[in-house]
């Protein structure tokens, strides 16, 4: 299945509390489980303003519909070309 980079423009992302991160991440989990097996949160980082998510998904319209339920951003939504690994190449 394609990965996707999700970048997610969240302002104060960074500042969200423990508790704020698992509300979002519970109802991202909630819409996931309604899709079902055809897209999958892999994980996400979150820096001062922005999110990005890392899915397996068929398409970009499934990442869009997630989002949409969740009510979260997806301003730019990347296909993963190719994955470079440090330990590829030592």
């Amino acid at each position: 299945m394609p990965k996707f980079v999700i970048e997610r423009e969240i302002p104060g992302a960074g500042n969200l509390t423990e508790d704020q991160l698992r509300e979002v991440s519970l109802r991202s989990l909630q819409a996931l489980g309604e899709l079902g097996p055809k897209i999958q949160w892999l994980h996400s980082f979150v820096t001062d303003d922005k999110v990005y998510c890392v899915y397996l998904a068929p398409d970009e319209a499934t990442i869009r519909k997630h989002a949409k339920m969740i009510n979260l951003p997806a301003n730019r939504i990347s296909a993963v070309r190719h994955l470079l690994d440090p330990a590829n190449y030592a």
